[in-house]
């Protein structure tokens, strides 16, 4: 039984760039599909689909790569777990590395990253940190 389904989506895609595997799937679900989301639109990802494989909904993510072949994600952290959930206010939302990296926010607005988050001047619950 798996307990923290996104901390091990995290670690497919972070041992998958590490592996230098072009793609990776895991089980999908809406709020991981909404993560995977937000990771593509800030350039970490570079493709994320839905397929049914066997009956089953599997959410397929392309590993993006620089110039060398080292893949864009650097690192990445699972903030809020189960065991210990994090939220912080609107005002209380920090830049990641600096703005190198992106946190993803699970907010009333849905999953968004931290840059929209504070443009949009909402907090919520800090799911992880890309960077």
């Amino acid at each position: 039984m798996m307990t923290d389904p996104i901390a091990d989506m995290l670690a497919r895609i972070r041992n998958a760039g590490t592996a230098q595997h072009a793609q990776v799937a895991c089980p999908s679900s809406k709020l991981k599909l909404a993560i995977a989301r937000v990771l593509e639109s800030a350039g970490f990802l570079s493709k994320v689909r839905v397929e049914a494989r066997k009956g089953r909904a599997v959410l397929c993510f392309d590993i993006r790569y620089d110039q060398q072949g080292d893949p864009m994600i650097a690192g990445m952290r699972r903030v809020s777990r189960p065991g210990c959930r994090v939220y912080v206010g609107s005002r209380d939302v920090a830049r990641v590395r600096n703005g190198l990296g992106v946190a993803v926010l699970s907010t009333s607005s849905g999953v968004v990253s931290d840059e929209d988050a504070r443009s949009a001047r909402i907090g919520g619950e800090i799911l992880c940190e890309v960077w």
